[in-house]
């Protein structure tokens, strides 16, 4: 991942919009990182069948659009002078937001944004723009979601990074290290080994010998995934993980203490080809912490 490349944040007016736009200068400032608010207005095709209503509305859309970034960067100027020096830049453009956010992949260290903005369904888990944008996108993607102190994500406890063998969560590896080494944060590394609910009175159970086996095969699996990078980040101390579990809920669990979960686009269960595996997308829906969801490519920087 670049340390020139700045971290991009969707900016909508919207209070889920202004708690990413805390996580993101937070972000940027620890990674010494620029940051880019951009605010993205959509003028419906109907409009255009009259001029004069699509000069009129554009307009107030832009004015609109003009002043959430006015107001996100009041917002990460103040983050800055809590955490660090950070340059602050903005943008507006005209288009739909997810199409938007995507084409400044190429040129972002990552992608954050609120888990709902200001055009979705109030009772919504997660919405329309978080879910494309995560999908399609070829750099780590922020959901910023789950338990906030005056608006503010949480800024305490450990990165938990979700392990399970696979070459996408192998991605996530790395980037969970260089979050916890930025926030001078402890790494938990959660190895989940089954999609199925544990149940004794089928004889699934700790002393049972093939149990013994799958679990010590796991843990190999989690120090293999782990090995260089431990070498690599020294001043991160490590904590390991091994559950036979439903991953949503034991990572569910940890995001209750967690200040980032890390989490590859999908796992080992996921079929080839798939853009969100139904883990990451739980997870973006449910965590008590921002969700970071990483692709195989959007770690290869």
């Amino acid at each position: 991942m670049s340390t020139s490349k700045p971290v991009v944040v969707g900016v909508d007016g919207s209070e889920s919009a202004s708690t990413a736009v805390v996580w993101a200068a937070r972000t940027a400032a620890a990674r010494k990182l620029p940051l880019l608010l951009v605010s993205v207005v959509h003028v419906p095709a109907y409009y255009y069948t009259e001029p004069y209503l699509v000069r009129g509305y554009g307009d107030d859309l832009k004015n609109a659009g003009r002043a959430h970034l006015d107001s996100a960067a009041v917002l990460a100027n103040e983050v800055a002078e809590e955490v660090g020096q950070l340059d602050v830049d903005t943008k507006l453009h005209e288009g739909r937001i997810a199409e938007v956010l995507l084409q400044y992949a190429p040129q972002a260290t990552m992608i954050a944004l609120g888990s709902r903005g200001l055009g979705e369904f109030s009772g919504a888990l997660l919405g329309s723009v978080a879910r494309a944008v995560a999908s399609h996108s070829t750099v780590p993607v922020a959901v910023i979601r789950g338990r906030t102190l005056d608006g503010r994500p949480p800024t305490e406890g450990p990165v938990v990074v979700g392990v399970d063998g696979s070459e996408i969560s192998e991605a996530a590896v790395p980037v969970a290290f260089e979050e916890a080494s930025a926030r001078n944060a402890q790494l938990v590394a959660v190895n989940v080994w089954s999609d199925v609910s544990v149940q004794p009175s089928l004889g699934a159970t700790e002393d049972d010998p093939h149990w013994s086996a799958i679990q010590a095969a796991e843990e190999a699996v989690l120090s293999e995934r782990l090995a260089g990078w431990i070498e690599q980040y020294p001043d991160v101390p490590v904590q390991r993980v091994v559950h036979r579990d439903r991953p949503v809920r034991v990572l569910s669990e940890f995001s209750e203490r967690a200040q980032l979960l890390v989490v590859g686009s999908h796992g080992r269960g996921g079929f080839k080809g798939m853009l969100l595996g139904s883990t990451s997308a739980a997870l973006m829906s449910t965590a008590d912490c921002p969700v970071l969801i990483v692709r195989p490519e959007s770690a290869a920087g």
